[in-house]
């Protein structure tokens, strides 16, 4: 274990390696509880179709998969899991697309079958990305501020989902308006939020998971959730195992391309992010230099195929996993550690499919990760309007169209045209070519 992981070199010991797994798994575990969640479209007022209780278990399996592939290829303490802001983008756009594209109802098991369909396809553009010289040129070609200005509109379009599910935030005849504070939900929404603000800033780990818990126990006090039990056989997988339409997004490769495209760069970026932050944290850029990087990005692309074929939104890696880090994790073994924890996860299934079930219990975690994503709203040059023009529209566009994949491509079709008119043409040609799929798109096929 010392010879692979180079534990000493790195100044831990596999106790410490342990014990920051162990806090990674907590500040991450609450994906098992969203997750089921927001692929059921329960967490925003739809029906996908998918299978709750197989969810829960395959959001385990995966969870498992990349932190134990990540550590065992990387060697970082990077843990993985299917990503909040991708999750909404597949249900909340790709779905409606698709069943669209295929003049189906959203619930039917085609439509979401081809949903997935896209996330493999993603993920498998990702991996090829993940080898050569083509990655970097993606990368350069959409600026830190546009990349920084979709995790933020995300975080507030995420946000006021979990008001909206709190009941904290109703529709009204002109929009939406304040809803009843005296009601149960709002009373569960900021019990929960109170709890994981106060721990986070007492630096405890797990705030997220903690405030989830205390959330569900005043949940069931109320009335308002009943968990039989908290210990259970893990829900049978099979209703989501394999289900991708690869045939249908090949039938429909061009109306479905532009989505593929924006999954790849949402998961492309957010990797990169999440990668130099823990990078930073531990000291493993050295003179601008990340050694052996693209581990990570082969390692979250492959667990994004996995994702796909077991009924998910793209894997990613969590920014949570700096709390490891900051626990003294230094190796592959910290994230091993919780990918093991992610197993014994599955036998808490019980537990998990009521939490998930009841939307106040979850809403103010939901908040509470739309704020974390507004940190990165610090990162966009205000001050230079060739980015923050760009940038803003992004921000409201997509909460204010209720759509996230509206608001990139907006975004992403300005950036280049108002680049290349204030004399700004070396912005990378990819971003052209982007922008230019995106307009046929809105153009010929939306």
């Amino acid at each position: 274990m010392e010879n692979f992981f180079q534990i000493k070199k790195r100044g831990s010991s596999i106790l410490r390696e342990c014990l920051a797994g162990t806090v990674t798994f907590a500040t991450m575990s609450y994906i098992t509880m969203v997750q089921p969640s927001i692929m059921t479209g329960q967490a925003v007022g739809m029906n996908t179709g998918m299978d709750a209780p197989a969810l829960i278990t395959t959001t385990c399996l995966v969870s498992a998969f990349g932190c134990i592939l990540t550590g065992l290829l990387s060697n970082y303490p990077i843990g993985l899991a299917p990503g909040m802001g991708l999750n909404f983008f597949l249900v909340l756009s790709v779905i409606p697309v698709c069943a669209t594209t295929l003049n189906a109802p959203i619930g039917s098991t085609a439509v979401w079958r081809l949903a997935l369909g896209v996330v493999f396809c993603s993920g498998l553009l990702f991996f090829i990305l993940s080898f050569g010289n083509l990655r970097k040129a993606l990368l350069n070609s959409v600026s830190p501020g546009i990349q920084n200005a979709i995790a933020v509109g995300i975080g507030i379009f995420i946000a006021l989902l979990g008001l909206k599910n709190a009941e904290l935030v109703i529709p009204v005849s002109n929009g939406l308006g304040l809803g009843n504070l005296t009601s149960n939900g709002s009373f569960v929404f900021c019990t929960g939020l109170i709890i994981m603000t106060v721990l986070s800033v007492r630096r405890v780990p797990g705030s997220v998971l903690i405030g989830i818990c205390v959330a569900a126990c005043l949940a069931t006090v109320l009335g308002m959730v009943r968990i039989p039990s908290f210990f259970g056989l893990p829900a049978n997988p099979m209703p989501m195992m394999f289900k991708m339409d690869l045939t249908g997004v090949c039938d429909h490769l061009y109306q479905l391309t532009p989505f593929i495209l924006m999954l790849t760069f949402m998961d492309l970026f957010d990797t990169l992010g999440t990668a130099i932050g823990v990078g930073t944290q531990a000291g493993f850029i050295q003179n601008g230099e990340f050694p052996k990087v693209e581990r990570v990005f082969i390692a979250d692309a492959t667990a994004t195929l996995v994702g796909g074929a077991m009924g998910h939104s793209n894997v990613t890696c969590f920014v949570e996993s700096i709390t490891g880090v900051e626990a003294g994790g230094r190796t592959g073994l910290t994230a091993i550690t919780t990918g093991l924890l992610f197993l014994t996860a599955l036998f808490c299934t019980p537990f998990i499919f009521a939490v998930s079930g009841c939307l106040p219990i979850t809403s103010s975690a939901l908040f509470f990760v739309g704020l974390m994503m507004m940190r990165s709203v610090t990162e966009i040059a205000w001050n230079d309007l060739c980015e923050a023009v760009p940038a803003f529209t992004i921000i409201v566009g997509i909460p204010f169209f209720s759509n996230i994949a509206d608001g990139m491509m907006v975004g992403f079709i300005l950036y280049p045209v108002i680049s290349l008119l204030c004399g700004r043409w070396r912005i990378g040609w990819t971003s052209y070519l982007l922008a230019a799929i995106l307009t046929a798109y809105l153009f010929f096929i939306k």
